[in-house]
């Protein structure tokens, strides 16, 4: 159902409402969601202008096929990395081939994301966490493996279509760690250079 800026979707699910409750968060396509009600084998969410305008939720349509993620418990293993479910950006898949039996996306990106890629480090693609195996500041590259590409949308996804994109939590957190100051204080200072590790004696 859809409002004048913003939707509510109705979500067949199974296993992963298993035990959920009214009011629980769960991932759908990356995007962290509220459970506004249980049914039988389905569950409801309302969606909001600024999610449906910065994420592909928008773009979806009865029959879709959806990741879907209950959030981690605290004491719990920890799988991929740490994801929020607030995403910096919508990408766009360019390019898809088989690598033996990986299949390797390149996806086109915002510099909202790009820039906090490294190398072998992580990122969400729909909400799957994923190894970048390479970047640039427009674009980056993973690949999959077949349990992956049978159980994730990203398997059924090609040439020309969007993804929802999350760059690592903790990148952020020390990017504004280091151009901002010391969190909390309101204390603002020049970001960390050459000239200031040379002056503490790192260089």
């Amino acid at each position: 159902m859809r409002g004048p800026a913003s939707a509510a979707l109705k979500i067949k699910a199974g296993q992963v409402i298993r035990q959920a409750r009214q009011g629980d968060s769960i991932a759908v396509n990356g995007v962290c969601l509220t459970i506004t009600r249980l049914g039988e084998g389905f569950f409801t969410a309302d969606v909001m202008a600024e999610t449906l305008a910065s994420s592909n939720l928008g773009k979806l349509r009865p029959g879709d096929v959806l990741n879907l993620e209950r959030a981690m418990r605290l004491d719990g293993r920890l799988g991929g990395h740490l994801v929020s479910g607030h995403i910096d950006g919508v990408g766009v898949i360019s390019g898809k081939k088989m690598e033996d039996l990986a299949v390797v996306f390149d996806i086109s990106a915002p510099v909202e994301v790009t820039r906090y890629l490294i190398k072998k480090g992580s990122v969400a693609v729909d909400g799957i966490s994923l190894t970048v195996v390479n970047f640039n500041e427009r674009s980056f590259r993973v690949s999959i493996i077949p349990h992956t590409a049978r159980n994730t949308t990203l398997g059924y996804k090609g040439p020309g279509d969007n993804v929802n994109l999350e760059a690592d939590l903790i990148g952020k957190y020390i990017e504004k760690f280091l151009l901002n100051g010391r969190p909390g204080t309101g204390e603002k200072k020049d970001g960390i250079s050459l000239s200031f590790l040379a002056d503490k004696g790192f260089l």
